[in-house]
């Protein structure tokens, strides 16, 4: 059986790691520390069902992750590449990575320090709290998507035991189309209920409507330079039916912005303003919400 490791033992790490083991394939869970997770885990999930998990065998000091067939690394945006810097050289040749996180931009680092290794991309709509350090709460389903970046293909069964695990999951062919799709909804989302500390669906007031046209404006004109060619009126409608589907929930970077934590602003918006910069697009409403967040970072 194909060995599976999950590198961040966060909502979505502890989420993704309960849907493989109820589907049959026990991962193991990482910390940053390279540290096996041994505790017991709970998951509530959407129905109300509570499931209890251990991971490890608690006498496992660290993990043997040289035997890891998948690493799916499940941190923050702005941990990514310090995390596989350090993962990496314990980790077969061999050895499949797997990015699921928000924004984008760490994958061009990444990329570049694989030495053959095969890396895979991904994205998750499902939403989770943790409502203590190992216990959780499955609070949205949302669909998820893997799709192929660069080196060695992903193995099949690999594939099959991702695909056959998480709800709502997809194979896309073209995953940074998809990527960049879910980065326009997260650019809006994000930083408008983080800064003004409201759920999502109180960005449909009017209020908001010109800042979401022209961040989304920005973002079609620095997809251009990377060879996306994407459409505002699309991706405005996706949007707004986030915005209407989510209503009730706060954001990832609320939440973060809530709880004094460090944001994921410069793999979001800062990916935007850093691209324009680079290629010379003016993108002033992306680096004005960018400033609004550090801005709230500096009080934490």
């Amino acid at each position: 059986m194909s060995q599976i490791g999950i590198l961040g033992a966060g909502a979505v790490g502890q989420l993704i790691g309960h849907q493989l083991a109820a589907s049959g394939t026990l991962p193991m869970l990482i910390d940053r520390q390279l540290h096996a997770i041994s505790e017991l885990l709970t998951l509530m999930d959407l129905n109300g069902n509570p499931s209890t998990l251990r991971f490890t065998k608690p006498e496992y000091n660290s993990p043997p992750l040289g035997k890891l067939d998948l690493l799916i690394v499940t941190v923050k945006a702005y941990q990514v590449v310090e995390a596989v810097t350090r993962v990496l050289p314990e980790l077969s040749p061999h050895c499949h990575l797997l990015l699921l996180h928000n924004g984008l931009g760490p994958h061009e680092q990444v990329a570049a320090m694989l030495n053959g290794r095969g890396l895979t991309l991904g994205t998750t709509s499902q939403g989770a709290l943790r409502l203590s350090k190992y216990d959780l709460k499955q609070t949205g389903s949302g669909l998820t998507q893997f799709g192929h970046c660069m080196g060695p293909a992903m193995a099949p069964e690999l594939k099959a035991s991702l695909l056959s695990a998480i709800p709502g999951s997809e194979w896309v062919e073209a995953i940074l189309p998809a990527l960049w799709q879910k980065l326009a909804v997260n650019a809006c989302i994000n930083p408008l209920t983080a800064i003004h500390g409201v759920c999502n669906g109180e960005l449909a007031d009017d209020a908001y409507q010109a800042t979401i046209a022209a961040v989304l404006r920005e973002l079609v004109e620095v997809a251009r330079t990377q060879g996306m060619a994407l459409q505002e009126e699309s991706l405005s409608a996706r949007v707004y039916e986030v915005i209407r589907l989510t209503a009730s929930n706060r954001s990832s970077m609320r939440q973060d912005v809530d709880h004094r934590r460090k944001t994921e602003i410069d793999a979001i918006n800062g990916y935007l303003v850093s691209l324009g910069n680079r290629h010379g697009v003016a993108t002033p409403t992306n680096k004005a919400l960018v400033d609004a967040i550090h801005a709230l970072e500096r009080r934490f």
